[in-house]
């Protein structure tokens, strides 16, 4: 697909579907990577444009959501860095590489359909009673899960909180407001990180951009602040489920 030149229909219609992407995403401590993709797949995006779009919008909303944990006293850096430190440089490898059409849309394929399997299992056990005492995380394990969630989400523009945040959770190394917190910088770091390993393939970036990054700031902002006081958690889950599965199957296919 041509970077769209003009605001015509389909470019305001891409603005208000990644407004309403990011707004969802906000409500539930993420930044949208997946789902800006899983959107931009059902309008046949090429895989350089996909990759280096999903990323900037990623950017911007991890940005918001980063700034307003600072602000609310939310934010450990303890329990970021561990994460962030071999994340970032991984991450920055990943989005050096461009993979083939043949290798990219099955990949993400599937990475959208892993994605939807964990937001139905999350919405599913919505909500889970009494949480378990969280525990720091160990280093070592930090160190890998950064580094190897870090390439994954670097190679394919997917943002790497939609993954961090499960085995956080699973693993006990954090509560529900301590992992939204550092999966927002994790994703910031790795959205900058990624990006600046893709620059040479910036000139693959639709010129809407200026317009959709405005979208996401608001739907961001929006769902960071309003999203999850009024709207259900597991009715959010459970869209976002049927919208990545549906685009990850059609890239699969």
């Amino acid at each position: 697909m041509e970077a769209p030149k003009a605001l015509d229909t389909e470019v305001i219609g891409l603005a208000v579907a990644f407004l309403i992407i990011a707004v969802v995403y906000a409500a539930v401590g993420q930044a949208g990577a997946s789902g800006y993709i899983a959107i931009m797949a059902l309008f046949g995006f090429a895989p350089l444009a996909m990759k280096t779009t999903a990323l900037a919008l990623n950017l911007m909303v991890a940005a918001i959501g980063t700034a307003l944990f600072m602000k609310s006293g939310r934010l450990s850096w303890r329990s970021v860095y561990p994460f962030a430190v071999l994340g970032f440089p991984f991450s920055m490898l990943g989005g050096s590489i461009h993979l083939a059409e043949g290798v990219y849309y099955p990949l993400v394929g599937a990475i959208l359909v892993i994605s939807a399997l964990q937001m139905t299992y999350s919405a599913m056990r919505w909500p889970v009673g009494p949480a378990a005492p969280a525990r720091e995380a160990p280093f070592w394990a930090a160190l890998a899960t950064g580094a190897l969630i870090g390439f994954i989400s670097g190679t394919t523009g997917t943002g790497g909180g939609v993954f961090l945040a499960p085995v956080i959770l699973a693993m006990r190394w954090g509560t529900a407001h301590q992992t939204a917190a550092t999966t927002a910088v994790y994703n910031l770091m790795n959205s900058a990180a990624a990006l600046i390993g893709a620059s040479a393939y910036w000139d693959q970036i639709p010129v809407s951009l200026p317009l959709w990054l405005a979208a996401v700031a608001a739907g961001g902002s929006f769902g960071a602040f309003f999203g999850s006081r009024y709207l259900s958690d597991r009715w959010l889950r459970g869209i976002l489920a049927v919208l990545l599965l549906v685009s990850g199957i059609k890239l699969l296919w």
